[in-house]
């Protein structure tokens, strides 16, 4: 009886975080152009968005930016958390810290007017780059998720520790052969979340892109946040349909996967005990 008032507060608080989320993928199959009344079912808003050019060439722009950036970040970022989990103490180690962290905290709005300056001083020092667009958004966004994806490594190598590590040198293991063995499988997880949070950071963002980026270079968010400037049209309903139906796929497939992984940890970590127990009998 005491959880019922939490429970109750509970479906209050995510009905009002998804029912907007419904309400746009109902009216997204509304035969109206107008957004605020139902008129009949239909899809030919899927149909004029698969035809809307400009919204389609920001989309691939979006996903194409998003998937370098995030490989961009994900090297560096990387090697950042690697740095400051494995590496002790080492000089300067603070101002690193500060430095790899500082975008977390930093206002977008800041971040993007730095970059702006700083690829205006690059173009009129050496002459790159050479106007902005998709180059400059890419480096920018890599440049902002390298903290991401910096501090789930860092946390991931803290929280594994580095025995294993240290048997594996203690067994002669040359040091690439233990990061090649060891410390990179520890690292997959940390490495595929690092990945897509930078993926998806870029993907999403509107403020740095739109200091860093130039003429035919608008992506994704920035198209639809000019579209919005305007009202909501039924094929922007049905862009973010399509979007909420693959993500919703996307976290269907990982739960599946993490599933089929529960089911065979045990048999595997049965399997072990036996044939430890099995070396360790006597005759």
């Amino acid at each position: 009886m005491k959880s019922r008032p939490l429970m109750v507060w509970l479906i209050v608080c995510y009905a009002f975080l998804y029912a907007p989320i419904a309400f746009l993928v109902t009216f997204s199959f509304n035969a109206s152009r107008l957004v605020t009344g139902w008129s009949g079912f239909s899809v030919r808003w899927y149909a004029a968005l698969v035809r809307d050019g400009p919204l389609v060439d920001a989309a691939l722009l979006s996903l194409r930016i998003a998937a370098l950036s995030a490989t961009l970040a994900l090297i560096v970022g990387t090697l950042a958390g690697y740095a400051l989990a494995r590496f002790g103490r080492f000089r300067q180690r603070a101002l690193f810290s500060a430095a790899v962290t500082a975008p977390l905290i930093l206002p977008e709005v800041i971040t993007g007017l730095s970059l702006l300056l700083l690829f205006v001083a690059l173009e009129q020092v050496v002459g790159w780059p050479a106007g902005r667009g998709a180059t400059t958004v890419t480096l920018a966004h890599a440049s902002v998720s390298v903290a991401y994806v910096a501090v789930v490594v860092r946390a991931r190598l803290a929280d594994t520790g580095a025995m294993l590590e240290e048997a594996a040198a203690d067994l002669y293991a040359p040091p690439w052969k233990t990061f090649a063995l060891i410390t990179a499988p520890l690292m997959a997880p940390a490495l595929v979340a690092g990945w897509l949070l930078a993926f998806t950071l870029s993907l999403d963002d509107v403020v740095v892109a739109s200091f860093t980026s130039g003429p035919g270079a608008s992506t994704l968010p920035m198209v639809v946040f000019s579209s919005m400037r305007l009202g909501p049209t039924p094929e922007l309903y049905a862009l973010a349909t399509v979007i909420v139906a693959a993500v919703a796929l996307i976290l269907l497939g990982v739960a599946r996967l993490q599933k089929s992984t529960r089911r065979a940890t045990p048999l595997s970590s049965q399997g072990s005990r036996e044939t430890i127990a099995g070396d360790g009998r006597r005759p």
